[in-house]
């Protein structure tokens, strides 16, 4: 219980004056904060504790607990984020919640505010195994904007993206009429290197416009990954799996039936470290999943092809 002479809304969150484990850092902050807020510890309305309790607490500085606030914000579980006064938890939070509390959304749904967000951090980190990398390219438009217009300016971004192969047939996009698979392999590449180099494009602009440390890396994978998996700042991951339909798609001038996927409207089921132990295996599972697919029978992707 608070005691009766202290402000139970300017109190530390837990009852404590400092956290015992002094060199946490600013992505440790938010999963704790985001942890009492998804628990209740923290209720819808409750005013925070100042920026400087909340450093003092966590034994950081301040500059970390704004980067922190700033994460929960653009996930709709803070509001009135300011250096002016204390933080709000928002009303109803959870807009973007992960673990057993969300539900799968549409990947141009769900991915994009989770990329805006990862964005918030100084040292930005995205890792995506896809098909085509569309999705990915569109969600990173808006932290773009933020950049630009300067609301937020990351110290490095680096993103590895995994990608099919252009050596190997594709289980999917497939052709009902086995004749036409030369044609949808020449158009899936097309398009598998076009949305490659723009978003390798716009991300390395970063560097020239803003002084931003940016390294954008691609490799390929031999099989067409059945799966598509999002990796951020090492802290979540979003899973979705393709799911094929029969449907008949333009290519050329010609119209063609097609078993094909429409990755923009994948659901995305959220996971995040920190949020139970589940969530936090599958986060560190995927890492570790990705990361062996990266240095082992991945290659350089060529672009030329």
């Amino acid at each position: 219980m608070y005691r009766h002479d202290v402000d139970p809304e300017l109190a530390p969150v837990n009852g404590r004056k400092r956290s015992p484990r002094p060199q946490r850092t600013h992505r440790d902050v938010a999963d704790e904060l985001r942890s009492r807020i998804r628990s209740g510890v923290l209720r819808p309305g409750q005013r925070m504790p100042t920026q400087a309790k909340l450093a003092d607490e966590f034994g950081v500085e301040r500059g970390a607990v704004r980067q922190a606030l700033r994460i929960l914000q653009a996930e709709e579980l803070l509001a009135d984020v300011s250096k002016g006064s204390p933080a709000i938890v928002a009303p109803g939070p959870g807009g973007h919640r992960t673990g057993a509390e969300a539900g799968p959304q549409p990947t141009m749904v769900a991915l994009g505010p989770r990329i805006t967000a990862a964005f918030a951090a100084p040292r930005v980190a995205v890792d995506a195994l896809c098909l085509t990398s569309v999705s990915l390219t569109l969600a990173i438009g808006e932290p773009l904007r933020q950049i630009h217009a300067g609301r937020t300016k990351p110290a490095s971004v680096n993103v590895r993206v995994l990608l099919p192969s252009s050596d190997i047939r594709l289980a999917f996009p497939a052709a009902v009429d086995a004749s036409a698979a030369g044609r949808l392999q020449r158009d899936w590449l097309v398009n598998r290197n076009a949305q490659a180099q723009v978003l390798r494009h716009n991300l390395e602009a970063l560097r020239a416009t803003h002084g931003i440390d940016v390294n954008v890396s691609f490799r390929a994978l031999p099989f067409t990954p059945p799966v598509k998996l999002y990796l951020l700042n090492g802290a979540e991951a979003l899973f979705a799996y393709y799911t094929l339909t029969r449907r008949e798609r333009e290519i050329g001038q010609e119209s063609l039936e097609l078993y094909d996927v429409q990755g923009t409207r994948s659901m995305l089921f959220p996971f995040a470290r920190g949020a139970g132990l589940r969530d936090t295996t599958f986060v560190e599972q995927s890492r570790l999943w990705f990361d062996a697919l990266w240095g082992t029978i991945s290659s350089e992707l060529r672009f030329a092809d």
